[in-house]
């Protein structure tokens, strides 16, 4: 006789088990037609489970993440019956739930095309309309094991041969189709929906191991409106122009290379963005009160031992062995260097807070086939900063990093921010009560931003919890990138100490701090966020002055002198080419003002302004242009 207790407190009671269906029912006839998914206790379960306890249950709709999700895993088992139906003997991996839909790999000797992928769709469409029913069986491990291999799916059997002992191994059938799989799931086929859309096929090693054989991955989205999908779509399709790789190559910002995978070779355009924005960083800073220094990019492995990074990072790093048969490692990150920097000269607690900032070049191996132009490289530079102060300073230091993340957001034209607070998890370091000031720093750090903000519980790092910093850009994608962490572990491990008031040493708190992250990654986003047309303060070329003819070069010079004395990055195009063609060719660099000279503004002193995306044009006098745009050349700060 199960009470079940809903999310707002009331309590149903049942005179014998009853499945998640049956509770929705209870509750109203629409939300039964609305639901997809339940959680009993916090677990997510198929609607066709059976309670037999008491329990709290919350009953998910398309309308919850849960919900959506739920339809994505479904859609993606749809996807390999579809193709197992269309090319027999093709072999079945792993499909899980990305951002946004879903992705199956397959082992299939022939490559699939653009109009296999049209096939699959039909297909799967209809699947959906056969409306075959979901049930979950747990079978024995040895008799899923040789069942799969029986079915030729080698690489089913071997992912239930990593199965942990004494862990259920539950498969899902849609009709007599059937895959291993955890679940939830769906009560049929037809529950899903035809609003998905089958986006490309990629390669993939299996389980991500470039030793391992290349399969072959199907990418799809699904979801449960036709109007959800349509503006997904157009957002991707958006998102192909706002390419920052594409648009790097015609801006003429930087390129990569065979030679140093996930290393960018920075053009001047791009290198001149990139100081731009170290300049404009380093005055935030200087007037926050930071101290920037600089550390060795080689340090030896004792002390990414004492740290912990060589445990935990270890197989990302770049290693090197000396004659003397000593190892060294490239840095991945800045902190134990900023810590020795701190440990020189006896430090008292009236030298805290002490802000270190530092824009340190590190390096990380990531895999082949996870790079991702500025977005995901191997080499980066992360515009860092170690707070170190007493337990009773955490507060107003994370309200302080808090404010100064949003103001140089704020600055570069981002105003929507999420943040997102990581609490203690299970396995840590450090005292109770000094988790308990940290968690309620950053918290109230957050509450005093006013932002929107959620709480992913215990997924804070070992050493302290953590707030990351979420942009929204213009066409709606979340990108994570400041962040702000209470470190209780490292400073202690690397020996820093201070004098307290009462002549003791104490162990500081460290607050590690990133702005951007990742000044590579963060140009990424930008560029993709303003589609090239970067605000005119960080445009690598902000001017071309253009004549007419060569008649007019002389003029043109001088104008382009005169832009430069006053701040404003200009350049002057000399080159053999018609009025049209340069103009074309630097709309395509995305250069904000075209400033054509020709035999009237000889004559009249000015030149005629042609702004970017734009075909009307403006006749100015010199003095006047230097005038209005040199205070726009500034950075903000």
């Amino acid at each position: 006789m199960p009470n079940i207790t809903l999310p707002d407190g009331n309590v149903l009671t049942f005179d014998k088990k009853v499945t998640g269906l049956k509770v929705a029912e209870k509750i109203s006839k629409s939300l039964s037609k609305q639901a997809l998914v339940i959680s009993i206790n916090g677990q997510l379960k198929d609607l066709n489970y059976e309670i037999d306890k008491d329990c709290s249950i919350k009953i998910f709709t398309s309308k919850d993440k849960e919900g959506i999700e739920t339809i994505r895993h479904d859609t993606a088992h749809i996807l390999a019956m579809a193709v197992q139906e269309l090319f027999p003997g093709t072999q079945v991996t792993i499909g899980p739930v990305i951002e946004n839909g879903f992705y199956y790999d397959f082992a299939r000797k022939d490559s699939f095309t653009q109009e296999d992928l049209l096939k699959i769709e039909k297909k799967m469409q209809e699947i959906v309309e056969r409306d075959e029913p979901t049930h979950r069986e747990v079978w024995e491990r040895d008799k899923a094991i040789e069942h799969f291999k029986k079915a030729g799916e080698i690489y089913k059997a071997e992912i239930i041969k990593s199965i942990p002992k004494g862990e259920e191994v539950s498969l899902y059938f849609h009709g007599k189709w059937h895959d291993l799989c955890r679940g939830p799931h769906l009560l049929s086929t037809g529950k899903v929906g035809k609003f998905f859309k089958l986006t490309k096929v990629a390669g993939a090693y299996w389980r991500g191991d470039s030793n391992n054989e290349m399969l072959q991955r199907i990418y799809g989205t699904s979801w449960s409106s036709q109007k959800d999908l349509d503006d997904y779509l157009k957002r991707i399709e958006e998102a192909e122009k706002r390419d920052h790789r594409k648009l790097g190559k015609e801006m003429d910002l930087f390129h990569f290379r065979e030679e140093s995978p996930g290393s960018v070779f920075w053009h001047e355009k791009g290198w001149n963005l990139f100081q731009k924005l170290i300049s404009y960083m380093r005055q935030k800073q200087d007037e926050a009160g930071y101290k920037e220094i600089n550390t060795p990019e080689i340090l030896d492995r004792s002390l990414w031992e004492k740290s912990g990074h060589w445990e935990k990072f270890g197989a990302n790093m770049y290693t090197s062995t000396t004659p003397d048969e000593k190892v060294f490692a490239i840095k991945p990150m800045n902190c134990p260097g900023c810590v020795q920097v701190f440990n020189q000269g006896l430090k008292s607690y009236r030298d805290l807070p002490l802000k270190m900032s530092e824009f340190g070049k590190v390096h990380r191996y990531e895999p082949s086939g996870a790079l991702h132009g500025l977005l995901r490289v191997r080499a980066f530079t992360q515009d860092d900063a170690h707070i170190f102060c007493t337990e009773d300073q955490i507060t107003e230091e994370c309200l302080s990093v808090t404010n100064l993340i949003l103001e140089i957001y704020k600055d570069l034209g981002f105003e929507n921010v999420i943040l997102k607070y990581s609490d203690r998890p299970d396995l840590r370091v450090g005292d109770d009560d000094v988790w308990d000031k940290s968690e309620k720093a950053l918290l109230e750090a957050i509450k005093e931003s006013k932002l929107e903000y959620s709480i992913n519980k215990g997924e804070g790092a070992f050493y302290g919890p953590k707030i990351e910093f979420v942009l929204r850009d213009a066409i709606g994608r979340d990108w994570q990138c400041g962040t702000l962490q209470v470190d209780l572990n490292l400073p202690g491990r690397l020996g820093a100490s201070f004098v307290d008031k009462d002549g003791s040493k104490k162990v500081p708190v460290m607050l590690h701090r990133a702005l951007f992250g990742s000044l590579e990654r963060f140009i990424g986003i930008l560029i993709e966020n303003y589609a090239g047309k970067l605000p005119f303060w960080i445009s690598p070329l902000q001017a071309m002055v253009i004549p007419v003819s060569d008649d007019f070069n002389t003029y043109a010079i001088e104008v382009n002198k005169k832009l430069k004395k006053s701040g404003i990055t200009s350049e002057v195009d000399l080159k053999n080419h018609n009025l049209n063609y340069k103009i074309r060719e630097h709309s395509l660099t995305k250069i904000p003002l075209l400033l054509i000279c020709g035999k009237k503004e000889v004559d009249s002193n000015t030149v005629t302004i042609r702004r970017l995306d734009s075909k009307e044009q403006e006749n100015m006098e010199i003095k006047k242009l230097i005038e209005k745009f040199s205070s726009q050349a500034k950075s903000p700060s």
